[in-house]
């Protein structure tokens, strides 16, 4: 069984919408994008994005972060270790109106997505990855699919933009690791934790 693994990049109110340039996302008159690359400077950024290129096996991704990547990795040369990963390795596209995908070792998911990573997972292999793709992340997050959650948390308050944990997913998770960089950006990595339970606080009267 293969571990899938989601990574992203989100504000301190759970915003992951367009975090590296104003025109990425901008659907719903989001005018707040590019709010990343203020602290991209930070060692711990690239010390974890390092870290899960090197572990990766293939990757998911949504159409849109789809798109993204292709437009600008293929340009990127192999001599640069990201590149050479995404570039080469297995990448799969959730997509209803995708009929085809240029970039190389690319295969489009119709029909049944979640049946279909599913069944990646149940292949031998490395570790599948999501980066970003957060609407695609939500359904598999709905299915029970993810193993890890590595959360990249900016001091970012923005108060409005998609959020990752949307309405009708409730998930307890278990903190697995946590690390602090000096601009602030905090690491958290959560795993699946099962049913989520509920209590109240006693009256201390």
């Amino acid at each position: 069984m293969r571990k899938l693994t989601l990574t992203q990049f989100m504000t301190l109110d759970g915003v992951v919408q367009s975090p590296g340039a104003p025109e990425e996302d901008p659907s719903g008159g989001f005018a707040k994008g590019g709010w990343l690359p203020p602290f991209a400077g930070d060692p711990l950024f690239g010390e974890v994005m390092d870290a899960r290129f090197a572990g990766a096996g293939g990757f998911l991704l949504g159409r849109e972060t789809y798109e993204l990547m292709a437009a600008w990795w293929p340009n990127v040369g192999d001599d640069e270790p990201t590149a050479a990963k995404l570039n080469h390795l297995p990448k799969y596209v959730a997509s209803t109106t995708l009929k085809s995908a240029d970039w190389e070792n690319t295969t489009v998911l119709g029909g049944d997505v979640v049946e279909a990573v599913a069944g990646l997972k149940a292949e031998d292999g490395g570790e599948l990855q999501i980066h970003g793709s957060g609407r695609f992340a939500q359904t598999l997050m709905r299915h029970d699919l993810i193993d890890v959650y590595e959360l990249l948390v900016f001091p970012v308050v923005l108060g409005e933009g998609k959020r990752l944990f949307g309405t009708g997913i409730d998930r307890s998770l278990r903190l697995a690791g946590s690390r602090m960089g000096d601009t602030g950006l905090a690491v958290w990595t959560y795993e699946p934790a099962g049913e989520l339970t509920f209590g109240s606080v006693e009256d201390p009267s």
